[in-house]
């Protein structure tokens, strides 16, 4: 019993023993089963690519890594305290290897203890200007611009990068942080910000964001007098970074609401921290063993920050145990998926981070089932790569409409995004044949050890690289 599990630059097939039956044909193609060609092959470029080939059955126990959302922002508050912090439980992916090449560009020093923990002095940080490299991998190194206006009155950074799912515009930040005082302009594809003083007052977000909560509450850690943020995003990423700020000595409360105040202090101290755990893995190897009629344990999440993801799961049929302390969840699935209706919105609403993966769900039960992205305008990118596998999709503006069909096929699909690609490995599990999920550096920025994981579960899932 033979199956592909490489494929390299000179297109030449390695062979290992799978439980598939399969024919080696030559360079062009390879034959599963009874004889469909299922797979073309192609040269492998250096982004990688996932073999994945579907069938297996996900049991097993995962254990969920440091939230990377939550990592970002409590890294670039390192640079408040001008001293040193260890933050433990970090996940080790691209989008926290550049906000440490970023802090390292400032002037901090970094060193890795034990596992998963970084020692971070930011003493030597100065507020030069931040690399524009740098900052086009990654929209989350934005966050550097709240605390370095903080703690040095000045800042310069370009414009950031990211994954291309829709518009999230920067001027939330800058109108928050120019309500406490800044001076912000626009020179060449940089924002130069500075400021005499900072000084609290009430900003009120004309939408809940993220990453201008998070950038304003730095910036007013040190701001004289207490600051408001009225629409504040209420994602338990911000509770995280107010945890840790605290610990540092801030005085901030109402993360978590809609509300949050920030009373100035004069001075930060150091401090010790554990990044909370993952939800949107979490969530992710849900709908894997969802799709895949799997009995899989979860270790290391948190229950309140899953509840939607839960009740949406159990709702297509999904069975779910947490232990007492609500810590470690077991979840099996069902043997045939409900239909469901399904619309993202801010916290605590169905997370955008999740829509991809569920619309694979999706393609797979029994009905009609429609889905509603209210949070990013392109974040339908996967749709096309489902509907190479075979699914229905049909889209009406924001709206997707997914006819359940029961059967996905594999072919060649490309991750245009960090959770798209997450979706069609999840695809590739349940479909027929083999998948290969390409541009897989989008889902290295926020899975730790996807594939691994993935075979420790019973996936069977090869990586190619060059």
């Amino acid at each position: 019993m033979i199956g592909l599990i490489g494929l390299n630059y000179e297109m030449n097939l390695m062979i290992n023993d799978w439980s598939q039956s399969a024919v080696i044909l030559d360079t062009k193609g390879l034959w599963l089963g009874d004889g469909e060609v299922c797979i073309q092959a192609v040269e492998v470029s250096n982004v990688g690519k996932l073999i994945v080939l579907g069938g297996s059955r996900l049991e097993g126990e995962v254990v969920i890594s440091g939230a990377k959302n939550a990592a970002l922002p409590i890294l670039a508050a390192t640079i408040l305290n001008g001293e040193s912090c260890i933050i433990r439980n970090i996940p080790s992916l691209t989008d926290i290897k550049v906000m440490t090449e970023v802090l390292q560009s400032l002037g901090a020093k970094i060193e890795e203890v034990e596992s998963h923990g970084l020692e971070i002095d930011s003493s030597q940080i100065n507020s030069g200007d931040v690399s524009e490299a740098l900052m086009r991998k990654m929209r989350a190194s934005s966050l550097v611009m709240g605390p370095l206006l903080g703690r040095f009155k000045k800042a310069k950074v370009s414009f950031p990068g990211g994954c291309a799912i829709g518009s999230r515009p920067i001027d939330l930040h800058i109108k928050g942080l120019k309500m406490l005082g800044a001076d912000i302009k626009e020179e060449y594809g940089y924002i130069v910000a500075n400021a005499d003083r900072l000084v609290g007052t009430e900003i009120h977000l004309d939408y809940p964001s993220v990453g201008a909560t998070e950038n304003i509450m730095m910036a007013a850690v040190f701001a004289e007098g207490d600051t408001t943020i009225k629409n504040a995003a209420q994602e338990p990423e911000v509770v995280d970074l107010q945890n840790f700020l605290n610990q540092m000595g801030a005085l901030i409360h109402g993360a978590g609401t809609a509300e949050v105040m920030i009373q100035g202090v004069k001075k930060l101290h150091n401090v010790e921290y554990d990044v909370m755990p993952d939800r949107i893995e979490a969530g992710t190897y849900m709908v894997g063993a969802t799709l895949t009629k799997g009995d899989v344990i979860l270790k290391n999440v948190m229950y309140e920050h899953i509840e939607s993801i839960v009740a949406k799961l159990s709702e297509i049929g999904a069975k779910i145990v947490f232990d007492s302390d609500k810590c470690n969840l077991r979840i099996i699935g069902p043997g045939t998926f409900a239909p469901f209706d399904l619309k993202t919105l801010p916290y605590p609403g169905f997370p955008t981070d999740m829509q991809a993966q569920m619309m694979v769900l999706a393609t797979l039960g029994e009905g009609t089932s429609i889905i509603t992205e209210t949070i990013f305008e392109n974040r339908f990118q996967h749709v096309p790569e489902l509907r190479r596998m075979g699914a229905e999709i049909k889209l009406e503006g924001s709206t997707a409409v997914v006819r359940g069909k029961g059967r996905l096929s594999g072919t060649f699909v490309s991750s245009t995004d960090l959770r798209a690609g997450a979706a069609l490995v999840l695809a590739g599990l349940v479909a027929d044949g083999a998948t290969i999920v390409e541009e897989i550096h989008h889902i290295e920025r926020g899975y730790e050890s996807f594939q691994e994981k993935l075979v420790k579960l019973g996936a069977r899932i090869e990586i190619i690289r060059d």
